[in-house]
Formats: structure tokens, sequence, C-alpha cells
């Protein structure tokens, strides 16, 4: 008879019945469901509880996953292959997402209707200086797809050093991005829902504001992972997926400022 147990003579990973899929998808509807409450009855405590399912379905995942990566040798070249097709279709699905809102501003700014007094922005609606805090936002996002580039080229030719230093860099700038957008909402002429510009305003640029803090939980995890020896020259897939997804926020945003701050306001 057979060894049941014999070593697989493929280079595929199956992978092992996992409950995160399932988990994070009550988790995801728990967030949704948080976020609507929050928008039409101020209430907060269904919020909370939504986030912090996703960030346990979070570490539970990702736990997982860096386990059958750095312990088990599950993350053969060709899985890795496979798993830069996963995250390039799953920054394609982001890209979706985004043209959605877009798409929202955009019919409402070039074609006003009468309920913005047929111009844009809107009557009584006072738009941020797109050359303020927005540009400064702009110039540290700009700097931090700088610092993580300079971390990927660093670990490519084996210095840990400075791929630490450029990683630690650009979660910092990250963070400090969150912070300035925080305190620019706070100071915002306009609520979310006095109207189309507040609530195209608020969920393109909110929406990318969530992108951001994700993108730095991502790169945190990256940060524990690279002091705790983790990465290769030639197997670092966890930190290239942050890299990737980390650009596309910057790229997002450039089109926010432009569209959003400076042609719209």
């Amino acid at each position: 008879m057979a060894d049941s147990h014999a070593e697989p003579k493929h280079p595929f990973h199956l992978v092992d019945p996992s409950p995160w899929p399932l988990i994070g998808s009550f988790a995801g509807l728990l967030m949704a469901a948080g976020a609507l409450a929050v928008m039409h009855s101020d209430s907060y405590w269904l919020l909370i509880i939504g986030v912090l399912s996703v960030i346990g379905v979070m570490f539970g995942w990702w736990r997982d996953v860096i386990r059958e990566a750095e312990h088990e040798g599950h993350h053969t070249k060709v899985v890795q292959v496979g798993l830069r097709y996963g995250m390039a279709l799953f920054i394609a699905s982001e890209v979706m997402f985004f043209s959605a809102f877009f798409w929202a501003y955009f019919d409402a700014s070039l074609f006003p209707k009468e309920a913005t007094g047929f111009v844009w922005p809107p009557v009584g609606i006072e738009t941020f200086d797109a050359f303020d805090l927005p540009l400064l936002n702009t110039m540290i996002l700009l700097l931090s797809g700088c610092t993580v580039t300079w971390a990927h080229h660093a670990l490519l030719h084996g210095n840990r050093k400075d791929f630490i230093q450029g990683l630690t860099l650009t979660v910092i700038l990250g963070a400090f991005f969150s912070v300035l957008q925080a305190y620019e909402y706070a100071h915002a002429a306009f609520g979310f829902r006095e109207g189309i510009y507040p609530s195209t305003f608020y969920m393109a640029t909110g929406f990318h504001g969530f992108h951001v803090l994700i993108g730095t939980i991502f790169l945190c995890v990256c940060l524990f992972r690279a002091k705790a020896g983790h990465f290769t020259e030639k197997q670092h897939f966890g930190f290239e997926a942050a890299a990737w997804y980390w650009h596309f926020v910057d790229v997002v945003w450039l089109f926010l400022f432009a569209a959003v701050y400076v042609w719209g306001g």
C-alpha cells in the first residue's frame, strides 16, 4: 500500500481547509453594516465590533500564510507566480471600486443639475485649498512611494539594514498621511450628509484613506517580519505584494488630488 503521507510530487500548494474566508465574510459584513449605521444614526458600536473582527481575521489568516511560506516551505516558485497573478487581479478589482466613485463624482460635476444650482462646486460649498494640506499629503505619499522602492531595492541586494530603514520610513509616512487626513476632515466646512459634493468627496477620499490605513498595517506586518529575519532576495512575495498595493494607493491619490482638489475645487 502506498504511503498516504508521502511528499507531493508537484510544486503546487493544496491549501488545508481554513475557517478564515467564512469568518472574514461575516466580519466584513459587520463592518459594512457598522459603517452604514454611523452614516445614518451616528451609532458606532457595530462599526467597532466589525473593525475588531476584521483585524482578528487578518491576524489569524496572515499568521497561517506566514507559517506556510516561512516554516512549511509551501510557497514554491510556481506558487509565487500564482500569488502574483492573484494580487494583480485583486488590485484590478480595486480599480473598479474607485472607478465607480470617480464616475459618481464626474457625473455630478460635469453635468451639474438643479440640486447643485447648475454649478460645480454646488452653491454654498466651501472647498479645500488644493495647495495647502492636500498638497502636503500628496508629497508625503509620493515620498512614501520612494521609500518603499528603496526598501525593495535594498532587499534585492541583500542589504537588510536599508531594507528595514526604508520600510520603517514608509510606515511612518503612511501613518502621518492618515493623521493629516483626519485633521482635514475635522476642519471641513461641510458634513457627509450635506449634498452630492460632500457625499462624493468623502466616499472617494475616505475610501482611499481606508486603503492607506490598510496598506500601512500591511507594511507594519512586513516590518515586524523583516525584524524577525523573514524575507530573502529570492523569496519575499509578502513584502512585494505590500509594495504593489502601496504604489496603487499612490497612483489613486494622484488622480484624486487632480480631479477632486485641483479641478473640482
